[in-house]
């Protein structure tokens, strides 16, 4: 072919790929018999004034790799604030993802997938090239566009032209339609028989019609009976674990893993244990560690699946101190540990529930919960809400979600 029609021909593949809304850049042909090589596929998922989340394919189109480091460098002084899939640092504009245990090895002409959120300000390009293991990815780097189209260019057919400058983003239309999963127990739970309202019931109201909350959360659950409901025996094993007589899941869970019905990407799923699961005996105990080896569980299953999980610590009961609302529950530092290694967020609404009773001014307190704003706020005792308490709780969920500036904040009223 001569140098024209070669010259032609990549001239009528760029045009292809503007009509389709993505853009390829081809850093060259790799070898035949070359052992290295790569592929990736940055994706912009949503996107709001000031902040993004991205999601990243790398594909090993070489040998099989043990240990994986993507790098990249942002070009508009976009900041990523956290990761899942992957442990992502930055310095400066320059950003290295690494692998995490379970996802160190890609085989030939296979991938693995992580994703982020991040921070922008008057532009959000997509990288313009990636290096994995310290080699450039000559199979193509991909973008596809977000709720904010953001592209870069490809170059032209003279190797020694520049990229043009990236356009600044175009006004954010209307998110696409997603699902928000809740799982827990009876503080989220849409009832639990009247007058008690879970949270979860009242946070649709937050909404925008673009998101659905579907809630699962059930009364009286520890994580792992929520998970593995009557396959949890009254029997403790010499850990102090309670034992399963089965591991099947139990059907609400598995019908969220479902790929037809469940999780899927651009998804989220709030998950709020802690309260049952301090009970000294079966079924509901659970112990630190295996609390935080089940919440690990439940983050990387939906991170898996493309979903954001969003873990939420324990809604606080009303505890007084005098005057003072104070802390009254556990697993909050687990939340936080797990949270820490998934890079899944947390909301702390163990302490936002008690500052708001500060905030209330509902201590001191003599007990009855059949009036005034305490009796209007719980059900009959500390620790559920009547409905306007639980659209209170479910308000500083929203609150949370805007303030961390999660990508579910496009969604909210």
């Amino acid at each position: 072919m001569s140098t024209f029609r070669r010259r032609a021909a990549a001239l009528i593949t760029s045009a292809a790929a503007v009509l389709t809304g993505a853009l390829t850049w081809v850093a060259g042909a790799a070898p035949a018999d070359a052992a290295t090589g790569c592929a990736v596929t940055y994706r912009i998922t949503n996107q709001w004034p000031g902040g993004f989340g991205a999601d990243v394919t790398v594909t090993n189109l070489g040998d099989t790799i043990s240990g994986w480091t993507l790098g990249w460098s942002f070009t508009s002084g976009q900041q990523i604030s956290q990761a899942w899939n992957a442990t992502v640092t930055q310095t400066g504009a320059a950003v290295t993802a690494g692998n995490v245990d379970y996802n160190r090895t890609i085989a030939s002409n296979a991938s693995v997938n992580f994703g982020f959120n991040g921070s922008w300000n008057s532009a959000n390009p997509a990288p313009a090239s990636f290096t994995l293991n310290g080699v450039t990815c000559t199979g193509g780097v991909t973008s596809t566009p977000s709720a904010s189209p953001t592209r870069f260019p490809s170059p032209s057919p003279s190797p020694s032209s520049s990229p043009r400058p990236s356009p600044t983003p175009s006004p954010t239309p209307a998110p696409g339609r997603i699902t928000v999963w809740l799982a827990g127990d009876s503080t989220v739970a849409n009832s639990s028989g009247a007058p008690i309202v879970g949270w979860g019931r009242e946070l649709g109201q937050y909404l925008t019609t673009g998101a659905t909350v579907v809630n699962n959360a059930v009364g009286g659950r520890s994580i792992q009976t929520w998970l593995y409901e009557s396959a949890v025996t009254d029997r403790m094993n010499s850990t102090g674990e309670c034992t399963l007589s089965s591991t099947a899941y139990a059907s609400r869970w598995q019908s969220m893993l479902d790929a037809s019905t469940g999780m899927k990407a651009g998804d989220y799923l709030f998950i709020q244990f802690g309260i049952n699961d301090g009970s000294p005996t079966c079924p509901r105990h659970v112990g630190a560690a295996r609390y935080r080896e089940l919440l690990t569980t439940m983050v990387r299953a939906a991170q898996q699946r493309g979903a954001n999980p969003v873990l939420v610590t324990p809604v606080a009961a009303l505890t007084c101190s005098g005057s003072t609302a104070v802390p009254n529950r556990g697993y909050v530092t687990d939340t936080f540990t797990v949270g820490t290694a998934t890079g899944a967020p947390v909301i702390d609404l163990h302490k936002l529930s008690y500052t708001l009773y500060n905030s209330l001014h509902f201590c001191p307190f003599n007990g009855d919960y059949t009036s005034g704003p305490v009796g209007a706020f719980f059900a009959d005792d500390h620790t559920h809400f009547e409905a306007t308490g639980a659209r209170q709780i479910a308000g500083l969920v929203a609150t949370a979600v805007r303030d961390q500036r999660l990508g579910l904040g496009v969604y909210l009223r």
